[in-house]
């Protein structure tokens, strides 16, 4: 018990000794990369970033893409990112909050692109992974798909995919599943 309380005292004691201010957090170097990545965004203007968290959590934020070309045109799309500490040594963890009709992008909002996966490298940086999503809506890719009926249909029939996706934007049912407006 009587530990307890020299621990106390000794809290108190740095605490005075830093002139009144709180201590200050030492910051991670995932965090410090993410500090600079986020400093040298450069992103088209058709994305915005923000931090719902409030800016004291840089290592969750949302991305939001407006795709100006393609089938997505004029829908607004929602992603979700988690930089673990040890980033960028590990890739973000990036999800689709926006459900949407899309070969890459599966209907729980998980995201096929090889950057945040096989081909990630510490080089990389969240400038290229913002791309990255920008270009699976002005290039979906059916030939490696999450949502393989998407896929089909755009390998298939590009017509019938473009007329599901607006479909599926405007807010309606492409077969089964439901999709909320993103227009």
């Amino acid at each position: 018990m009587i530990k307890l309380f020299k621990v106390k005292e000794k809290q108190r004691a740095l605490a005075e000794n830093s002139n009144g201010k709180p201590p200050v957090k030492k910051q991670s170097a995932g965090e410090l990369r993410l500090h600079k990545d986020i400093s040298e965004l450069n992103l088209p203007k058709t994305c915005s970033i923000s931090f719902p968290n409030g800016k004291d959590d840089l290592m969750n934020f949302e991305v939001s893409i407006r795709p100006d070309d393609g089938y997505y045109l004029g829908g607004t799309f929602t992603f979700t990112f988690q930089i673990a500490s040890i980033y960028p040594h590990e890739a973000p963890k990036v999800k689709c909050k926006t459900k949407v009709y899309h070969p890459n992008i599966d209907l729980d909002g998980n995201v096929c692109l090889n950057i945040l996966r096989e081909d990630w490298k510490p080089v990389l940086n969240i400038n290229t992974i913002i791309y990255g999503l920008y270009h699976l809506f002005t290039e979906p890719n059916h030939e490696d798909p999450l949502n393989r009926e998407a896929a089909a249909v755009l390998r298939d029939n590009p017509k019938m995919f473009e007329s599901n996706v607006r479909r599926a934007m405007a807010g309606g049912y492409v077969g089964q599943t439901f999709f909320t407006r993103c227009i």
